[in-house]
């Protein structure tokens, strides 16, 4: 699938701690204890709307992910996060993780609905659905639920979010103080849902909002994942280290959109880049270097093994990865992910040590070490040659690394024609070039559907 010749290139800051390299924390210049400080992420908000970026994001899971020997761990709820920053920005946008596998669809619709009212109309939420038995132990239950159950409740809970959004009429509140009528009864609407995991009756206690729901942001790229975002996700991250990959999925996801009848260039697709900027190539690869070399590979080793579904001892940091791998389909959480990694090692002969080197920037995320002109010529490539619509940005370093890219990179993008030099749009919608929705009676939106995420064919599983 083309993209739209007219189409602006979009970006979000992916915000973590003090940066997305495991060993971001460990640089002199690095500050410490910022992870649960509100100024910290104000001040990067303030600095990303300062660039034009589209939005900011912050990704959660409902429990304690890493080693805290290792990285920075935990931190403040995000959605409470950003109701404090919406107050201290203008435009920028403002997503948010949170999960439909250990979330209620009435609560979470009414917080989203009171963040896109704070910051007038620029609220969204990143959907997943949480993977590991540990997130699963902290809501009582023994293990997760499987990959293909976890997905199809998750399609259900966004029939009733949107069933609740879609509660009140664009004129159901008259505020006519001449007749003492505040509002329309007949135009607040129940979502009646009776499905197969939810029973919700709504309707929502919070008014219609200036986007009707937040724009609606998808990470999964296993088959499941992209199914999902094909029928709901109008933004898309995803994982990808070259671009013939990153092509192939966006024509992919692309072309499901269009099978559930929806239009492909409405869903945005956000590849992750973490840029390691230098004056010159070589001052960058020297960053590289030194993060790289700050790693402390007995952390990233345990952690490598877990992702790997591998017991203790099976990996040997100067040896490549084992012949005997599990098979994507014996893996319950993060598919896509898993996938990445293991070909990443396979196609590039990596020893574990190497392989761990690679991962530290970003997870799997496509590194690039470069002159600002370097960066910007790689995101006009992949965004040209039809593999993003727009960038997932991961700077490797807090705040430095995004002060880079907004002080260096994005002038060149903006003197490329590519990027906006300033805001055309209030809301998260306009800055993404996409419509309010228009009202959908919630009746139509909490009727039950069957299989909705999962289609008749699965590739893999």
């Amino acid at each position: 699938m083309t993209r739209r010749d007219d189409a602006p290139l979009h970006l979000n800051a992916f915000l973590m701690s003090v940066g997305h390299h495991e060993a971001a924390w460990r640089l002199p210049e690095s500050p410490l204890h910022r992870e649960t400080q509100v100024d910290h992420y104000i001040s990067l908000a303030q600095t990303a709307e300062r660039g034009k970026f589209d939005s900011i994001f912050f990704a959660d899971s409902p429990q304690l992910y890493t080693d805290i020997g290792r990285r920075p761990a935990g931190g403040l709820e995000p959605l409470t996060l950003l109701s404090a920053i919406a107050v201290h920005t203008e435009r920028i946008g403002l997503i948010a993780t949170a999960s439909t596998s250990y979330n209620s669809p009435y609560n979470l619709a009414r917080r989203f609905a009171s963040i896109d009212h704070i910051s007038r109309g620029r609220a969204g939420w990143n959907i997943v659905t949480t993977a590991g038995p540990n997130a699963a132990r902290n809501f009582g239950l023994e293990d997760q639920p499987s990959h293909r159950e976890r997905y199809e409740r998750a399609a259900e809970f966004l029939q009733v979010a949107q069933a609740l959004w879609q509660g009140w009429e664009p004129e159901a509140v008259l505020a006519d103080k001449a007749t003492g009528i505040w509002g329309d009864n007949s135009k607040v609407h129940p979502a009646d849902h009776h499905g197969r995991f939810y029973s919700v009756a709504g309707p929502l206690n919070v008014q219609r909002t200036p986007q009707v729901y937040p724009l609606l942001v998808q990470a999964g790229s296993s088959e499941d994942g992209k199914n999902l975002a094909a029928q709901y996700a109008e933004a898309i991250f995803t994982a990808h280290q070259r671009i013939e990959d990153a092509v192939a999925f966006y024509d992919d996801v692309k072309a499901r959109a269009a099978r559930h009848g929806r239009d492909p260039h409405q869903v945005k697709v956000l590849p992750g880049i973490v840029p390691i900027i230098g004056a010159t190539e070589s001052e960058a690869r020297s960053k590289e270097v030194q993060l790289n070399r700050l790693i402390r590979p007995e952390y990233a080793l345990q952690q490598l093994t877990q992702t790997l579904r591998l017991e203790p001892g099976e990996l040997s940091l100067d040896q490549p990865l084992p012949e005997y791998l599990p098979d994507e389909d014996e893996i319950e959480g993060s598919k896509s992910r898993y996938s990445l990694i293991v070909s990443l090692a396979r196609r590039e002969n990596l020893t574990v040590r190497e392989l761990i080197g690679r991962l530290g920037g970003g997870r799997g995320h496509f590194t690039f070490a470069g002159t600002p002109e370097q960066v910007a010529d790689v995101i006009e490539q992949w965004f040209t040659h039809g593999a993003a619509d727009g960038f997932n940005i991961m700077p490797p370093a807090l705040p430095s690394g995004l002060e880079e890219f907004v002080d260096t990179v994005v002038p060149i993008l903006q003197e490329r024609g590519l990027f906006r030099s300033d805001y055309t749009a209030t809301t998260l919608r306009g800055h993404y070039g996409l419509p309010v929705p228009p009202f959908t009676r919630p009746q139509e939106l909490s009727r039950p559907r069957a299989a909705l995420a999962i289609e008749s064919t699965r590739e893999g599983h």
